[in-house]
This record gives C-alpha cells, structure tokens and sequence, in this order.
C-alpha cells in the first residue's frame, strides 16, 4: 500500500466531556489538516455521557465530512476504544485524551513507524528520555511507582504504559482485542504487556505533556482496578496463555487458484 493511500484513526473516547469535546476536536483538525501528510478520520467515541457530550459529538459529525461519532450505553474507556477499533476500515488506529495534554507535535511521529512497517504499536511515553511532563508532584509519583510495578512483574521493555496517546496498525489491533479482558482504564496495559508477551515491536515517542487538573480518573479505584489487572495477567501468562493465533498463510495451491480466478476474469 502507498503511504498517501493509508488511513489513520483518531479516537477520542469521552465521558461527560461537554465543556471541552467541540473546542479539541477543532484544534485536533487543524492540526491534521495543516501538518499531517495521510489521511485521517477523527472518532469521537462517547460511552454513557449523561451531558450533552453526544449532542455535541453528533453536532460535530453532522459538520465535518472527516469527523464520526459512536455512542456506547455502558462506561468504559477500554470499551469504547474496542468498539471503535473493530468497527473501523482504517489502516492505523489510535486515540488520545480528550483534554489534549500530550502536544499533538508529537503525533506525526507517533503513526510514522508504523506507517512504515518499522513498529507494531506506538506509545507515548512520558517517562522516556527527551519527555517533557507538567504535573502534580502526588500523580507524578503515583505513576512512577505504577510502571515499576509493571516493571518488576513483567520486565517490560516499554516505559510508561498508561500515557493516553497510543497508535497500532489495525490488523494487529484486531489480533490482540479478543485477548484483553479489561474495558475500562487498565485496557492500556493490557494491551501493552500481550504486545511484549507476542514479540510485538513497540515503538516510544518522549512527549511533551500537561496534566488535566479536571481529569476523571478516580485514582484509589484505578489504582485498585490495576493491581488486579497485572495480577490476572501474570496468572494467564503463567499458565501459558495470552497468546496470539496464528497468522494463517495461504497455501500455494489457494494462491494459485486466486490467480487462475484473476486471469479469467
């Protein structure tokens, strides 16, 4: 496939975002329409908004062409991204924050990798060499202590595994969607650490990012929600599971019959 022909997904999963979602969406589309060189799709994807954050997302679809909106009935960030990510014809899928705290600079360099076939998955890293972070010193430590018990667990080789600014090609999306079990904010991880555990190549991009001092993540249950995630993986993988299926190849002879089918044609 040409590199002009590839598409690239953005989705923004939302819950009760109604103050900010339209102001994001035209910032986002500026960018993209000013400095991205493929094409792309924005997916405002909205799981159980009881404001009038769906109104404004169907708003928006009904304005620009490039912009889709999908409404979940049940909360969950994880959900909402596996919705979208499964119901998509685009090459590359990927989402980010809706408070756009990661500088979006850092986007082009996020698919590029694996536009060209060099990585799987890409993740914004707020902890690699070059970050540039602006945050409470209470969430800063909080996150730090997380990824090092990622770290001592798994031994993983990426950094920072909650960083909402991710991007992965599409068919390796769909490889990997059936295997994570968590829908809600431990998603991230999950996904992460079956990529590793799958000899899937990873790619990391130093972010500049800013804390949203209006964040919903409630941090005692995310905390929790976490703890138990990284448990249930370590048990599966133990046992063996968490692995990918196989790639099926064709046959020479169904290669052979598609051609001759070609040639008839």
């Amino acid at each position: 496939m040409k590199w002009k022909d590839v598409l690239v997904e953005i989705v923004i999963p939302v819950y009760n975002e109604q103050e900010v979602l339209e102001k994001s969406v035209t910032t986002l589309r500026s960018y993209l329409q000013d400095h991205f060189p493929y094409r792309w799709r924005i997916t405002v994807a909205d799981n159980a908004s009881i404001d009038r954050t769906w109104e404004i997302a169907q708003r928006l679809q009904d304005t620009y062409p490039d912009v889709k909106a999908l409404h979940l009935d049940k909360k969950g960030r994880g959900r909402a991204l596996r919705y979208a990510w499964t119901n998509t014809d685009a090459d590359v899928v990927s989402y980010m924050d809706v408070d756009l705290s990661t500088n979006l600079k850092s986007f082009l360099p996020l698919v590029a990798p694996i536009i060209t076939g060099h990585s799987d998955l890409a993740i914004g890293s707020r902890l690699a060499r070059g970050a540039v972070v602006t945050r409470q010193w209470k969430r800063e430590i909080i996150s730090r202590f997380y990824n090092l018990m990622i770290k001592f667990s798994f031994f993983n080789a990426f950094s920072d595994a909650q960083c909402g600014f991710k991007a992965c090609r599409a068919d390796v999306a769909h490889r990997l969607l059936p295997l994570i079990e968590n829908n809600e904010w431990f998603f991230d991880t999950e996904m992460l650490l079956l990529a590793e555990h799958n000899h899937l190549r990873i790619y990391e991009v130093p972010v500049e990012w800013i804390e949203d001092l209006d964040t919903r993540v409630k941090i005692v249950k995310t905390a929790t929600e976490d703890i138990r995630g990284l448990m249930r993986v370590k048990k599966t993988f133990f046992k063996g599971g968490g692995l990918l299926a196989p790639v099926v190849q064709p046959t020479i002879e169904e290669v052979v019959e598609v051609e001759d089918v070609s040639a008839v044609k």
